[in-house]
């Protein structure tokens, strides 16, 4: 679906390759309530933030969680979509509102037709062993 996926940047008509790299907790990392989403657009890094009141939100009006899988998926479909409808793209990161993730969640999951047909995330380096590395993992490479 969204984690590796092909656009048309509507005011180049550059193809653009997407593909997904990270979720981070953005507290640790820039002090944001939000959960940042990382993609590689041609190599480039692009950051989409999702607010962490989103989960919250979403767990009260549905009483579902939004998982890891889904929050990339959507995160990916709001890329493809402001991508699409001409972005500037010269920025790296873009914000989504609640409203956005809620909306985006929902689409991808009605799109699966469950989060259980979400497909997994690839995994970035099959001979990284997590608990080799005592919480740090080693960069890309």
């Amino acid at each position: 679906m969204y984690e590796d996926f092909r656009v048309v940047d509507k005011w180049t008509g550059e193809q653009l390759h997407c593909v997904w790299k990270a979720t981070i907790v953005a507290i640790a990392t820039r002090h944001a309530d939000a959960t940042d989403i990382r993609f590689d657009v041609n190599g480039r890094p692009m950051w989409i933030a999702m607010p962490n009141v989103a989960w919250v939100q979403m767990k009260r009006s549905t009483g579902y969680v939004i998982t890891d899988y889904s929050a990339a998926q959507a995160a990916g479909r709001y890329l493809k979509t402001i991508v699409e409808n001409g972005y500037d793209n010269g920025r790296e990161m873009y914000t989504m509102t609640v409203e956005e993730v809620l909306t985006n969640v929902k689409a991808v999951v009605d799109q699966a037709g469950s989060t259980l047909n979400l497909p997994p995330l690839p995994v970035i380096n099959n001979d990284v062993k997590p608990e080799e590395y005592a919480g740090h993992l080693p960069a890309e490479g």
